[in-house]
């Protein structure tokens, strides 16, 4: 490997972000390849044709893109970032859980079920309002505050009658009377490097969904809960939501895998483009330890399938 590796980004749109990425990669003269993945072919029984890339850096907005990009990279001995089981449990609100649970993460109370009787009984156990969210998606899409049981039922009804599979995995949370505001701190490696407020008099806070920005100051308190949670799911360049509990104090609602800091940039003046980017050189040169992700979805699931079978159920 030269001195300075070669990146290749993936990604869907030139966004902000990876306009800044390429800018950065261009100022300490790194080698880099762009990788549409609308345009891109993954002919699987000739990997020299990747040869000379020296790490991933995934960027894209499609969820299924990236997770699949990541694994074929992976299999070929490429290093990405994030890397394929991060990307995995990042994209399912379900598996980020479930990973935060066991790394005892505090998050709000959390319920799933798979038919709408059983989920009204859930909503109902838990208490009015609940947020019910799609298990697959961002910027705050799809989710419906259910303040009583009048609108559970239509919500749910709705739901059922999509027919789809994501549809059919109702994911449900305590909703969080929030001051006004939650928290993204953007987590690279071992630190978490800054962290914004968004205001927001509506309850999603999103800046996507009209949130405002405002700079948090990072406390030991909050890097110590950001980097456990971003440990907890495998660690790399993440953004961990926080929402601020009355009573439980800091709580982490959802870790995003390729985060967007179009806002955070010029509000806090940290260089995150710049530090993706030596993030991403320093895994090429095998110079950073990255955490152990927890078992990934899919071999999770296979192997709770496995003990059920052995026990008898």
């Amino acid at each position: 490997m030269s001195a300075l590796p070669t990146v290749a980004v993936l990604y869907t749109r030139l966004r902000v972000e990876e306009k800044w990425i390429f800018a950065a990669l261009e100022k300490r003269g790194v080698p880099y390849r762009r990788l549409n993945d609308r345009e891109i072919a993954f002919a699987l029984h000739r990997p020299e044709e990747w040869r000379g890339i020296d790490v991933v850096l995934a960027r894209n907005l499609s969820y299924g893109r990236g997770l699949n990009a990541l694994r074929i990279f992976e299999s070929w001995g490429i290093p990405t970032v994030n890397r394929a089981r991060v990307a995995e449990l990042c994209g399912d609100k379900l598996a980020t859980t479930l990973a935060l649970a066991r790394a005892g993460i505090p998050q709000p109370r959390t319920a799933v079920a798979f038919t709408p009787q059983s989920a009204l009984r859930a909503i109902e156990e838990m208490g009015y309002p609940v947020v019910l969210k799609p298990v697959v998606g961002s910027w705050g899409r799809l989710l419906a505050k259910l303040n009583d049981r009048e609108a559970a039922e239509a919500v749910l009804e709705h739901k059922a009658s999509l027919g789809s599979y994501q549809h059919s995995i109702f994911y449900i949370q305590e909703f969080i009377e929030k001051p006004g505001r939650d928290i993204r701190a953007f987590v690279i490696g071992d630190e978490t490097v800054c962290a914004i407020y968004r205001h927001s008099p509506h309850w999603i806070t999103n800046t996507a969904r009209g949130g405002v920005g405002e700079v948090c100051p990072v406390t030991p308190e909050l890097n110590n809960l950001c980097v456990r949670a971003a440990h907890a799911v495998g660690g790399g360049v993440l953004a961990v939501d926080v929402i601020e509990d009355p009573e439980r104090g800091y709580l982490v609602n959802e870790i995003n895998h390729t985060m967007e800091f179009h806002t955070t940039v010029p509000l806090t003046s940290v260089d995150l483009p710049g530090m993706v980017v030596d993030y991403a050189l320093s895994v090429a040169r095998a110079e950073v330890r990255r955490p152990s992700a927890p078992l990934s979805t899919s071999t999770a699931r296979a192997y709770s399938a496995s003990e059920m079978r052995s026990s008898g159920v």
